[in-house]
C-alpha cells in the first residue's frame, strides 16, 4: 500500500493500526509528517517566514525585558548613590567631622560616579542605550579608582568608627533616616562593585538579542568589552585581597618574627599535615606544611604548655621551589595515600599521606607550583635535547652533528646547575638552635635563600 492509498483509506474506513503499519514501506512518523505537510493550507516558504519572524519576536522580547530591567535598576542605583553623596559626603565636608584625606579615603570617587551615572540614566530613560553607554564607558576610570581603593576604604572606615566618637554618632544618625530603609553605609559603599556585575549581565543579554544590522549593536558590543575588562579588574583585586588575608593569617600562626611569610608576589596555595619519612629509618614525624607559590614551609606545633603560643607553629625549614623536583614514589587512585619525593639542591624530602585524596591534591599542587617557576628557556632546551637525541640515535649515522649539538646544550645546562649547586649551604635563623652557621656576606645569603633550604 502506497502513500496515496493510505490517504484514500483515511477518508473512508481506517484499517487496524498494526495492519496499517505493516503494509507501509516507510516509518509511520515520516508518513504523518508527509500527510501533515501535504494538507497544510500554507506553502513551505510562508511557514519558514513565520518561523523566522517568531524567532525575531522572541529576540525582541528578551531585549525589551533586559532594557526595562536596566532602566529600573539604574534609577534605583542612582537614588542610593545620591543618599551617600548628599547625607554623607556633602554634610561631612561642611561640618568638618573628618579630615579631607580621611574623607577621600573612605568615599574615593563615589561623587564622580554618581554624576556619570546620572547622565547615563537620562539616555537610558529616553531609549538611547547605545549612545548612553558610548558616553559612559570613557568615564569608567572613576570606577577603576573606586575598585582599587575599596579595601583600603573599608579599613579606614573601620578605624574611624573605632576611634572617632563624633563620626560614629553621625553615621548612626544618618542611617536612621527613613530614606536609607535600614541600609548601612558599609552596604552602600559596595554598590558600584555590584553594579558592574549587573552591567555585564544585562549588556550581554541585550547584545545577544540585538540584530547585528541595528546601529546600536556595535555600541553595545564595545560597552560589553569595556565592562568585562572592569569586571576582570575587580576579580583580580578580590583574589589579591583574599591572598593577602591568607598570608597574614599564616604569619600570625607562626611563632616569632624570624619566618617571613608576607612577601611581594607570593601566593598562598594550601596547607596541611604530612608525615616526614627520615632517611635513616627512624619513626615518621607529622609536620605542618604551608605551600606557597615560591616555597614550601615546614613547621611543628609549639608545646601545649606554652602560656601564649600553644596554638601556634614554629617554622623549621623553608624549601624554595624554583629548583625542586617532584616525584610520586608510590600512590594511585585505588590505594590509601602515597609517598612523595621532593629533591632540592641541598636537601631531599620524603612526605607521606594516608589519605588518597589529600595525597593527590598535594602532588598536583606541588607539581603545578614548580612548573610555573621553571624558566621557559630550560624547558625548551630539554625538549630540543629529547628530539635531537631521538634523531641522533639513527643507525645510519647521518645525524651525528645534531647529536653533538645536543650534548653541547646539555653540558651548558649541567654547568649552570653545577654553579647553582656550589652556592652556600642553608642558614640557621633560630637563636634557640644549639648550632649556628655564620653568614659570610649578605649577597651569599640572598643566593642561598633562592637555591637551597633555609633552616628557620
Amino acid at each position: 500500500m502506497r502513500l496515496r492509498d493510505i490517504i484514500q483509506t483515511g477518508k473512508g474506513k481506517q484499517p487496524e493500526k498494526s495492519a496499517w503499519i505493516e503494509s507501509v514501506d516507510v516509518k509511520p512518523r515520516l508518513i504523518l509528517v508527509a500527510v501533515t505537510m501535504s494538507f497544510s493550507p500554507f506553502p513551505p516558504d510562508v511557514l519558514a517566514g513565520n518561523s523566522i519572524q517568531q524567532q525575531r519576536d522572541r529576540w525582541e522580547m528578551k531585549r525589551s525585558r533586559a532594557a526595562r530591567e536596566l532602566v529600573q535598576s539604574e534609577q534605583h542605583y542612582c537614588q542610593q548613590l545620591e543618599l551617600v553623596t548628599t547625607y554623607f559626603v556633602e554634610i561631612l565636608k561642611a561640618k568638618g567631622t573628618l579630615r579631607q584625606d580621611i574623607r577621600e579615603s573612605i568615599f574615593s570617587s563615589i561623587k564622580a560616579i554618581h554624576s556619570v551615572n546620572q547622565s547615563l540614566l537620562v539616555h537610558l530613560e529616553n531609549g538611547y542605550f547605545g549612545r548612553g553607554f558610548d558616553q559612559f564607558c570613557p568615564q569608567l576610570h572613576h570606577y577603576n579608582v573606586f575598585v582599587d581603593n575599596i579595601y583600603d576604604a573599608q579599613k579606614v572606615l573601620w578605624v574611624q568608627l573605632k576611634k572617632n566618637k563624633s563620626f560614629r554618632r553621625f553615621k548612626k544618625l544618618q542611617e536612621g533616616r527613613p530614606e536609607f530603609n535600614d541600609h548601612k553605609l558599609e552596604d552602600l559603599l559596595q554598590l558600584p562593585i555590584k553594579r558592574i556585575d549587573q552591567y555585564k549581565r544585562l549588556l550581554q543579554e541585550m547584545t545577544a538579542n540585538t540584530n547585528p544590522d541595528n546601529p546600536e549593536f556595535q555600541q553595545l558590543s564595545r560597552a560589553v568589552a569595556a565592562v568585562e575588562e572592569l569586571h576582570q579588574r575587580i576579580q583580580n583585586n578580590t583574589r589579591r585581597h583574599e591572598n593577602h588575608l591568607q598570608l597574614c593569617r599564616v604569619q600570625k600562626l607562626l611563632k616569632g618574627r624570624k619566618t617571613k611569610v608576607l612577601a611581594a608576589g607570593r601566593w598562598y596555595i594550601r596547607e596541611g599535615w604530612l608525615k616526614v619519612v627520615p632517611s635513616k629509618g627512624a619513626d615518621v614525624k607529622p609536620k605542618m606544611f604551608f605551600l606557597f607559590s615560591d616555597m614550601l614551609l615546614e613547621a611543628k606545633r609549639c608545646s601545649s604548655l606554652h602560656p601564649t603560643d600553644s596554638e601556634k607553629f614554629a617554622g623549621q625549614h623553608a624549601y624554595p621551589l624554583r629548583e625542586c623536583a617532584v616525584e610520586k614514589v608510590f600512590g594511585n587512585t585505588k590505594g590509601k595515600g602515597g609517598l612523595l619525593s621532593l629533591t632540592f639542591p641541598k636537601a631531599k624530602l620524603l612526605l607521606m599521606s594516608s589519605n588518597q585524596e589529600d595525597f593527590n591534591d598535594w602532588y598536583a599542587s606541588l607539581s603545578a607550583a614548580v612548573r610555573k617557576l621553571q624558566p621557559r628557556s630550560t624547558v625548551l632546551l630539554q625538549r630540543e635535547d629529547l628530539n635531537q637525541d631521538t634523531v641522533g640515535s639513527a643507525p645510519d649515522g647521518h645525524n651525528l652533528p645534531s647529536s653533538s649539538n645536543a650534548n653541547r646544550k646539555r653540558n651548558m645546562v649541567n654547568n649552570e646547575l653545577g654553579e647553582l649547586a656550589q652556592r652556600p649551604a642553608a642558614i640557621e635563623w633560630e637563636s634557640s638552635a644549639p648550632k649556628r652557621m655564620k653568614q659570610s656576606t649578605s649577597e651569599h645569603s640572598s643566593e642561598a635563600s633562592t637555591s637551597s633550604c633555609v633552616i628557620l
